[in-house]
């Protein structure tokens, strides 16, 4: 009897001592979640803060400089006129999408749909697109200044800065494709080749239209590395601020614009002004983007 009582006595000290552990072991839980969520809301507070911040200072100094001369399409020394390097940027933004985009996007497409699976060329391929996007744009900016500037006589022009920065926004542009065409369901195309559909039909009607809108997704970081591009279009299409008439002529956009005047010292303020522009354009075009990605969404 005493030693049944010892361990029912042993038994319920050891219930009470789990019960305490476990008590122990939630508030630990909790305290971590809410740890958890304080550093969460910290980061993204910072993030958002810091966000505002930078659009509220360049706000401040560039709002009040913002005036009609700005916008003149005749660059001087005295009205130091955005507009032809907002035009530039527009053109420079659009050869460089026509040249990357289709290759972008049906090199995602052969090494989704058509490369088998396990194939060391594919290996490469996407090793060379990671190496690709994590070297510096004035790598960039040097090679393009090499080979586009100096070994295809191009000399400073749009036509070069434009194949420069669709050499930088390729990998982008195919990873991004890649990825939405891996995220089609099997079931799409599966049912398409039961249906007697063929290879290149499916590809085309069915599974391109379903990952469009992570293609559009990819086109549209594109653009904002295009147009926030300063270092590798300095070295290939130059910065004489002017309307080019044809591919071959020097030009600055936007952003070598307003680096231009910062580097001069004589035109700070236009310089914030054109920081203002400049986030205006870059807000609009990924407002439109957006739009235009989720209609397609839509009807697909």
């Amino acid at each position: 009897m005493e030693r049944e009582k010892r361990f029912f006595k042993i038994r319920m000290l050891l219930k009470r001592m789990n019960l305490v552990f476990r008590k122990i072991r939630l508030l630990l839980m909790k305290m971590y979640e809410k740890f958890i969520a304080a550093l969460t809301w910290a980061a993204a507070t910072l993030t958002i803060g810091t966000l505002l911040f930078i659009v509220g200072f360049i706000l401040v100094k560039g709002v009040p400089y913002i005036k009609p001369s700005l916008f003149s399409f005749t660059y001087n020394s005295e009205n130091v006129s955005l507009m032809p390097a907002m035009i530039s940027t527009v053109i420079m933004t659009l050869l460089s999408l026509l040249i990357a985009a289709p290759l972008g996007i049906f090199s995602g497409i052969f090494l989704v749909e058509y490369a088998k699976r396990g194939n060391k060329m594919v290996g490469i391929i996407r090793m060379t697109t990671e190496t690709l996007s994590g070297i510096p744009s004035i790598v960039y900016g040097l090679f393009g200044l090499l080979f586009f500037v100096t070994f295809l006589g191009w000399g400073f022009s749009v036509l070069a800065g434009a194949f420069t920065l669709s050499i930088m926004i390729l990998p982008l542009i195919m990873r991004s494709s890649e990825e939405a065409l891996k995220s089609v369901p099997d079931t799409y195309r599966e049912g398409a080749f039961g249906l007697g559909v063929g290879k290149l039909r499916t590809v085309f009607r069915i599974i391109l239209p379903s990952a469009m809108p992570g293609i559009l997704a990819g086109i549209i970081l594109s653009i904002g590395r295009i147009v926030g591009e300063t270092a590798a279009l300095i070295y290939t299409a130059g910065t004489v601020a002017q309307i080019p008439t044809d591919a071959m002529q020097s030009a600055r956009t936007l952003s070598v614009h307003m680096y231009a005047l910062s580097s001069e010292g004589l035109h700070i303020n236009e310089g914030y002004a054109t920081a203002v522009v400049l986030l205006l354009v870059v807000v609009f075009i990924n407002t439109v983007s957006a739009k235009l990605a989720k209609r397609i969404g839509r009807m697909t």
